[in-house]
């Protein structure tokens, strides 16, 4: 009976962190975010742009990770939402150990996708396509499509 109440733990988190990178990418990256001199601008008025200006390629996930660009910035953040997380790891290493490999799928996912484009284009269709449709506002999901399909945000380019 225990392994199941742990099975259900890490497929209730999975889908948390679907839910929790759509949220984020959509209402805080996109709407509080967008405005200039945010500290998270960096991610519209960076990784957007590169995206935009080099076929869908960020020169920022080229290189080493550690650097004070988008992608630098961007694994920052996920540090921190891990840090965040951490006081789970006392009541449930299950959920906490989850949550780890699901920013860790998100950040792989995301990096390969902007370092390969035809790899995105084939594996992660909707996120090229948040970036390279007319309409930047749609399509927040990385690794899915589900959250957006459910929340009528999935727009294929034509």
């Amino acid at each position: 009976m225990e392994y199941e109440i742990i099975l259900l733990q890490i497929f209730l988190t999975w889908v948390y962190g679907h839910v929790a990178e759509y949220s984020l990418h959509r209402w805080a990256l996109h709407k509080i975010a967008a405005k200039r001199g945010h500290p998270f601008s960096f991610h519209f008025y960076g990784h957007h742009r590169n995206a935009r200006l080099n076929s869908y390629k960020d020169s920022a996930y080229q290189g080493f990770p550690l650097r004070w660009d988008a992608a630098g910035k961007e694994l920052l953040s996920l540090l921190g939402l891990l840090l965040l997380h951490s006081p789970l790891y006392f009541y449930s290493p299950w959920i906490f150990l989850t949550i780890v490999l699901s920013i860790c799928s998100y950040y792989y996912t995301h990096r390969r996708s902007h370092r390969e484009p035809e790899w995105a284009k084939k594996n992660i269709p909707w996120h090229y396509d948040h970036h390279m449709a007319l309409n930047q506002n749609m399509n927040y999901g990385v690794r899915s499509d589900v959250i957006d399909r459910i929340m009528g945000t999935r727009e294929k380019m034509t």
